[in-house]
């Protein structure tokens, strides 16, 4: 999912799923990479204010909009968890991206996306992505009990399908020895493919940080004790397992796309082009300051 700049209007998330990789950010802020990642939720309260700022600058300036790239909105955070209900930033963001029509794709577990069902529909969107990586309760219980329920997700991804805008599932992340067999995958693009999601895309579990993996494999252990050592093993001295199995799943995933006539990701977007979209060679980086 490529992109050239991202909007996170939280830090921390609700969510907490055991497996975030975003979860080592807390310490950016002087927290811990643990349960406080889920109960320290630091707002933006000025976002949408310092992204139309931005953008107006941007505007202004003899670049022009032309070029700007891609928007991301929810690489570390998710846009939609329990908070924006009440602080409606993620919305206020997407009101500005609307008003000067910048490329956008948003990922989120949370169905809460269809309250903004008709500013969506004034975007330039590259795509919407629910992140669902499991049917199975246990697992979701185990690993991201905070999230609302797969099923609800994939609803979400039929009504938004329906209603026109370009949204898929993303399954994410798929976690090797419990969310990787091919039936249980097959079963999910199954569920994809009824809900009329428009693209899949895959991602095997990367567990970032040592901070990331100890979290992690506290609530491994608690699902089954006996994966640890096979964790271990294929997560020895890096946060990806082998290219070997990451490729052996890549592979399962297009067999079971091909099956039920689901595009990828990188298909959609290629024949969904817009106009707008024009990768940015490079930018530079550039870290804007919010106030919390």
């Amino acid at each position: 999912m490529p992109f050239e700049w991202s909007i996170n209007p939280y830090r921390g998330c609700m969510h907490g799923c055991s497996f975030c990789y975003a979860r080592s950010t807390h310490s950016f802020l002087g927290e811990q990479a643990d349960d406080a990642f889920q109960n320290h939720i630091f707002v933006k309260s000025d976002a949408p204010a310092v992204l139309r700022e931005q953008l107006l600058k941007r505007a202004r300036s003899k670049k022009g909009l032309d070029g700007i790239g891609r928007v991301a909105i929810g690489t570390a955070t998710d846009p939609y968890q329990p908070r924006e209900a009440l602080e409606q930033l993620t919305l206020g963001c997407l009101e500005v991206l609307a008003e000067f029509q910048v490329p956008t794709t948003i990922t989120t577990r949370s169905p809460l996306i269809l309250r903004d069902l008709d500013l969506l529909k004034r975007m330039r969107l590259i795509s919407v992505n629910l992140s669902v990586n499991t049917l199975n309760k246990t697992v979701w219980k185990a690993f991201e009990p905070s999230t609302p329920a797969p099923e609800k997700r994939l609803e979400a991804v039929r009504h938004l399908a329906e209603e026109g805008i370009p949204a898929g599932v993303f399954l994410a992340p798929v976690m090797p020895y419990i969310t990787d067999r091919p039936e249980d995958l097959e079963e999910l693009l199954a569920q994809a493919a009824s809900c009329r999601s428009q693209f899949v895309m895959s991602s095997v579990m990367r567990l970032s940080t040592p901070e990331v993996k100890l979290w992690f494999f506290g609530a491994l252990r608690q699902y089954d004790e006996h994966l640890a050592a096979a964790y271990g093993n294929m997560y020895h001295g890096s946060g990806y397992p082998p290219s070997e199995y990451r490729a052996k799943v890549k592979e399962t995933v297009k067999a079971l796309l091909s099956r039920y006539r689901l595009t990828d990701h990188e298909a959609f977007q290629e024949r969904h082009k817009t106009t707008a979209v024009k990768a940015v060679a490079n930018p530079a980086p550039e870290q804007i300051c919010f106030t919390f």
